[in-house]
């Protein structure tokens, strides 16, 4: 258990925000929520305005929040969660290259690489990575076993599938 924690205490905001289990938030979610807010602090003082206002943030998630810091209980461990040592901040890093800056990627099947690092080089490179395709999602990065659905959605919206190795030509 003191390993877990220990290890917990290297994670991004956003992945200590999806933890900490406000209802509705998924890791999408926190992600957002992490980038546009900064710190903890921001997110606590949001109001419902603010929330949503937030991609992928509708009504009852903004509630959702809104109640989760309204509760002592919640307020009392995450301060808890501060006291150990876990991170409430996202933690500027610079960029690889902007590259990549303006566009929206999905990521689907299997690759020569983890997905989460090849999540990582985009994101590093000034891209953005969402896990569902939408008629604003600029590339399909299509891997072995891409699932059929996501296939026949690309082609629908006409969003344009590429290979990894066309995604890391891009980065040349």
């Amino acid at each position: 258990m003191l390993l877990a924690i220990e290890a917990s205490k290297s994670r991004d905001f956003d992945k200590v925000l999806f933890a900490i289990g406000i209802k509705d938030v998924g890791e999408v979610g926190a992600k957002n929520l992490a980038i546009h807010f900064k710190n903890l602090n921001n997110l606590m003082n949001a109001t419902y305005e603010d929330l949503i206002s937030i991609r992928d943030v509708g009504n009852s998630v903004a509630i959702n929040i809104l109640e989760f810091f309204a509760s002592e209980r919640n307020l009392e461990i995450i301060e808890r969660l501060k006291v150990a040592g876990l991170k409430f901040e996202i933690v500027e890093k610079e960029l690889g290259s902007n590259k990549l800056e303006g566009m929206t990627f999905v990521v689907s099947g299997t690759f020569s690489i983890e997905r989460n690092e090849l999540k990582r080089i985009i994101e590093d490179n000034g891209g953005k990575n969402v896990s569902s395709l939408s008629k604003n999602t600029s590339f399909l990065i299509v891997g072995e076993n891409m699932g059929p659905s996501k296939k026949l959605r690309a082609e629908k919206d006409n969003i344009k599938m590429i290979s990894e190795k066309d995604f890391f030509n891009m980065l040349l």
